[in-house]
C-alpha cells in the first residue's frame, strides 16, 4: 500500500513538473508572438501574429485553469524562466551588430511553430489523461488540439513565405 501511495506521489510530482514546464514555454511563446506582432504591426504578417498572440495567451490561461483543476500550482520561478528565455532569445548571432537581421524573422517563426507543436503535445497528453480523469474535459482538449493545428498551419505559411523572401531573394515559392 505504501508503494502505491509513493507511486501516486511520483506521478503527481511528474505532472506538476510537466505542466509547469509547458507553462514556462507558453509564457515565452506569448512574449515572442507579441513582440514579433509589434515589430511587424504595419504589415499583414503583424495582424496575423497579433491574432495568434491573443490565441496563445488564451491557451496559456486555459492551461492555468487546467492546472488548478488538477491541483497543480504554478511555479513562479519556471514562469519567470520562460519570460527571461524569450528575452535571452533576442540575443543571437545573426550577421548584424546594431540592427535586426531579416533572418531573425525566419528563426523566430520556426521557434513559434515549434512552440505550438509542443503545446499540442501537451494537449494530447492531457486528452489521454481525460479518459481516466474526470477533472479534464475531453471536448475542451479536442478543441484546443484543433486550434493548435490551425495555429501551426498559419505559422508554417508565414515561415515559408518569409524564408522564401529572405533566403531566396523573393523568388517564386513552391
Amino acid at each position: 500500500m505504501e508503494t502505491q501511495a509513493a507511486g501516486t506521489r511520483d506521478t503527481s510530482s511528474l505532472l506538476r513538473i510537466y505542466l509547469n514546464d509547458h507553462l514556462s514555454g507558453a509564457t515565452g511563446g506569448v512574449e515572442l508572438l507579441r513582440r514579433s506582432a509589434r515589430s511587424h504591426r504595419s504589415s499583414s504578417i503583424g495582424t496575423e501574429l497579433a491574432r495568434l498572440a491573443a490565441e496563445v495567451a488564451a491557451d496559456r490561461e486555459t492551461l492555468l485553469r487546467l492546472m488548478a483543476q488538477l491541483g497543480v500550482p504554478p511555479q513562479r520561478a519556471k514562469v519567470a524562466l520562460g519570460w527571461m528565455g524569450e528575452k535571452a532569445g533576442r540575443l543571437k548571432f545573426n550577421g548584424r551588430v546594431a540592427s535586426r537581421s531579416p533572418l531573425s524573422d525566419v528563426l523566430e517563426l520556426e521557434v513559434m511553430r515549434l512552440g505550438v507543436e509542443g503545446k499540442a503535445s501537451c494537449w494530447r497528453t492531457l486528452r489521454a489523461l481525460a479518459e481516466s480523469d474526470d477533472r479534464l474535459d475531453a471536448g475542451l482538449l479536442d478543441g484546443l488540439l484543433g486550434r493548435a493545428k490551425e495555429q501551426a498551419a498559419a505559422l508554417e505559411a508565414m515561415r515559408t513565405s518569409v524564408a522564401a523572401d529572405v533566403l531566396g531573394g523573393g523568388r517564386a515559392r513552391n
